[in-house]
């Protein structure tokens, strides 16, 4: 299909104002196929040329201004609109579209539990084509009035309040302004609960199925719901700008949640159905502000083009942050922030394939695609979290309201969000965006002590890079009385760079530049300080705190395998020294997230990367004991939370089958938890990838638990048996055929390669090169995706593997989501390799 670029976005927008969508949409037409019927009433400024969008299988009829035209006009996906004259016009419509199985446009799903049917749109960026035609680009607005006639039975959501017809039909209320991308559409045998809110319709909605996962959880997320409602109406001075807020969690969806107008759409994992943390509930909740957010920023005011997508995401995820914190018993909701999403940026920008956070080069749609990273996420978040600690709170949210007066159900770029800025201060808003949003790559802070001859010290934070950055300086000393504590001293905020050196008195033990994590930058000690941090790192008594040190050294470890690209000359951590610190100090620690992080990277990146495959069954047998540790911790059932983060993570660092095997015998871990549909598949997984299960096994299991999570958990399982035919089997599920649904063909994709296995699956590593072009071409974005991460064989940590990849990149051609993917994960194996080397 053809990409719409932004040249030919800004010359459609100048010929065209859109006024109103009518949408009639027939979901009872068949299980392959629904029936679209459009109408667009438009006007043009002037005479001339343009295109609606479309991807029907069938265009059955097109008139405009009542007179028809060719529908074999319809050249990929564009209809050419010629010869229009200044004035109002009526395109019509009629066409037959696809239900998708990618989480795109029309998604179906058919419920394995109890075979109800369920549909949901997902229109984000070029999706609506495979919906309804449409004028698709952002700065488009229009009104939109949808009908649908839906099989009886079945519930319609839409982004107004619906109303049943009778005989299957439901009317949407009229939308306000909003663009193509956020038009949603929910359609099932929902199970609901509804409730109001200030006079404003709530509801939460699921498939059938999870109606007693969702009614245990009701009050919780709908208190959030309440409470992030209340607090955005304290800091936000336009109202929220609709009609009602339903928030529906629909199965196989591709991202965490979507931000329709109206009707938020989640992933229905979000609706637990077996045991999980709190810091897991705190994500939840923490989606459930990013997105309502969103209904002010990225709805109300919406991006003009798509190199602005950071306006939408970061401003979603700070303040989805920031308000969880504020409003909820989720107080310690940055730590979670440093310690994973964080992470998640400081990584991607550092890849070859950084882009600024507001980048100038987003020339059509399919580049665009790309940049929902951790650099419009993570970065850009931690980006406006250092402009309010330099700007101050009421500044920024003075300028956020001055937006917000200025283009409310309109759209802005940049500029304008700066210029409102600025309207709020006297600080140089403008000066400060250049340099933290049209760059790239990450600031390094490093403490200096100057010694004065009586004894005290004065202190520089010298920078790489050339951001400026409001920091703040924790100051320890010693315990006295406990070696292993850190006592906090004072903590000095600087303004970087300093002006002056500043006084400090005594040598402290431990000198922590970005204390509370208010900037994005790499963090280096000086060896005083590494040595405090080796003996003191769990005794720090704040976990935002331990969550800078803990990402310090994650990036000492990563840094190892390091080029020139932003990184401060000076000698790595090695992985088995994380290890060991990890070893020694995370049995004391009490932060969920923190808990979690550590353990997620030792597992993922310290195990399976970075140490040498001769040195994997040692660091195997660490993580195993750190696990144990916190089990045996957690036995008199305080923190369930813990002792579940330590049982995930000792069934995944198994070596040997049999504890987990009389684990899945017994049906609990001793002591507790018992096992849940959640725990179960997870060790069997693991006794597939270690030969101690088989098909049989897997069958009986699916049998149990033979809901969506369970297909999910048995085509992973079967990826992962330690069988060639299996193999066979599975590679062909995902390469060969198109019958796999997103969430399955992910599921496979987890299941097929492992370390332990590499030998077995040494010849699929160069066909994955080849197999990987074809799949990503044929099946869209979302399995491109897929394709280029979880299905990459990232076990591989070789020059051969490197090199095919490589040799892909430069003449295979692989389509523009596929080759970034590809891009990431072999700059991570590139690195993973000179770690080693190290």
């Amino acid at each position: 299909m053809s990409v719409l670029t932004r040249d030919e976005a800004q010359s459609r927008a100048e010929l065209l104002d859109v006024h109103r969508y009518t949408i009639d949409l027939d979901l009872t037409t068949g299980d392959e196929t629904f029936d679209s019927r459009t109408v667009i009433r438009f006007t043009a400024r002037s005479d001339g040329d343009t295109f609606v969008e479309m991807k029907p299988v069938e265009l059955r009829a097109v008139t405009l201004d009542g007179q028809p035209l060719d529908p074999e006009a319809l050249d990929q996906d564009r209809l050419p609109l010629k010869n229009l004259t200044a004035g109002e016009h009526e395109l019509r419509v009629d066409a037959t579209m696809r239900y998708s199985r990618t989480g795109e446009g029309m998604h179906r799903f058919t419920d394995p539990t109890d075979d109800a049917t369920y549909v949901y749109t997902q229109l984000f960026m070029d999706d609506v084509q495979r919906v309804f035609a449409a004028f698709d680009q952002p700065d488009l607005k229009a009104v939109f009035e949808l009908t649908v006639t839906a099989p009886e039975g079945w519930s319609v959501l839409a982004n107004g309040i619906t109303e049943h017809l009778g005989e299957g039909r439901w009317r949407a209320a009229a939308t306000p302004l909003i663009s193509t991308y956020l038009v949603a559409v929910a359609a099932g045998p929902w199970h609901s609960v509804r409730t109001e809110h200030r006079g404003l319709p709530f509801g939460i909605h699921c498939r059938r199925s999870l109606a007693p996962h969702l009614d245990a959880d009701a009050e919780e997320i709908l208190d959030i719901t309440r409470a992030c409602y209340d607090r955005y109406h304290e800091k936000f001075e336009e109202p929220y700008p609709f009609d009602s807020y339903d928030q529906a969690f629909v199965p196989e969806f591709n991202a965490g949640a979507m931000e329709n107008p109206g009707l938020v759409t989640f992933r229905d994992e979000f609706v637990y159905r077996s045991a999980v943390t709190d810091t897991e509930r705190q994500t939840r909740a923490m989606v459930i502000a990013h997105e309502m957010a969103h209904m002010w920023f990225g709805d109300l005011v919406t991006l003009r083009w798509w190199d602005d997508i950071w306006l939408n995401e970061s401003f979603a995820e700070y303040m989805g942050y920031q308000t969880l914190t504020e409003a909820t018993r989720f107080t310690d909701t940055w730590v979670d922030f440093g310690v994973s999403r964080k992470a998640w940026g400081y990584d991607a920008d550092q890849r070859p394939s950084t882009h600024p956070v507001a980048p100038e080069a987003v020339d059509d749609t399919a580049a665009a695609l790309l940049n929902f990273d951790g650099i419009s996420y993570a970065k850009g978040a931690s980006a406006l979290r250092q402009l309010v600690a330099w700007m101050g709170e009421k500044d920024f949210l003075a300028g956020i309201n001055i937006h917000f007066q200025r283009h409310r159900f309109g759209n802005a770029s940049l500029a304008d969000f700066i210029d409102s800025l600025a309207a709020a201060t006297e600080r140089d808003v403008h000066a400060w965006a250049d340099s933290w949003l049209r760059t790239t790559g990450v600031d390094t802070l490093t403490p200096v002590l100057t010694a004065a001859p009586d004894g005290t010290r004065t202190l520089t934070v010298e920078r790489t890079g050339s951001r400026p950055h409001h920091i703040r300086v924790g100051v320890y000393d010693q315990d006295l009385a406990d070696e292993g504590r850190l006592i906090l001293r004072e903590r000095i905020d600087l303004d970087l760079p300093q002006s002056a050196p500043q006084p400090l008195g005594k040598r402290p033990a431990l000198l922590l530049p970005n204390d509370g994590d208010l900037t994005y930058a790499k963090v280096r000690f000086d060896a005083e300080s590494a040595e405090a941090i080796r003996a003191g790192l769990s005794g720090l008594p704040d976990p935002l705190t331990r969550a800078v040190v803990w990402n310090a050294l994650r990036d000492a470890v990563r840094d190892g395998g390091s080029t020139h690209r932003g990184t401060t000359p000076e000698p790595p951590m090695p992985p088995a020294a994380y290890l060991e610190t990890a070893r020694a100090h995370l049995p004391h620690e009490t932060d969920l997230a923190l808990v979690q992080g550590v353990l997620a990277f030792t597992a993922v990146h310290v195990v399976d990367r970075y140490l040498r495959p001769e040195e994997r069954p040692a660091a195997l047998a660490t993580v195993s004991a750190l696990c144990r540790d916190f089990i045996r911790r957690t036995e008199d059932g305080d923190n369930p939370g813990l002792r579940l983060i330590a049982v995930r993570h000792f069934i995944r660092a198994a070596a040997q089958p049999d504890t987990i095997a009389a684990w899945l015998a017994e049906g609990t871990v001793p002591g507790g938890p018992e096992l849940d549909p959640e725990l179960r598949w997870r060790i069997l997984g693991r006794l597939a990838v270690l030969g101690a299960a088989d098909e049989d096994r897997i069958a009986a299991e699916l049998a149990r638990d033979p809901s969506a999570s369970g297909q999910e958990g048995a085509a992973r399982c079967r990826a992962a048996l330690p069988d060639p035919e299996a193999k066979r089997k599975a590679w062909e599920a995902m390469f060969a055929g198109d019958e796999l649904s997103n969430y399955l063909f992910t599921a496979t994709a987890e299941g097929f390669w492992h370390p332990e296995q590499a030998d077995l699956v040494r010849d699929y590593v160069p066909r994955y090169y080849q197999d990987a072009v074809a799949v990503a071409a044929r099946r869209g974005p979302r399995i491109a995706t897929v394709t280029g991460r979880q299905a990459f064989p990232a076990h591989a940590v070789d020059a051969e593997n490197l090199a095919l990849g490589l040799a892909c990149l430069r003449d295979a051609e692989p389509v523009t989501a596929l080759r970034r993917g590809l891009i990431d994960e072999l700059d991570d194996l590139e690195r993973a390799l000179r770690v080693r080397e190290a």
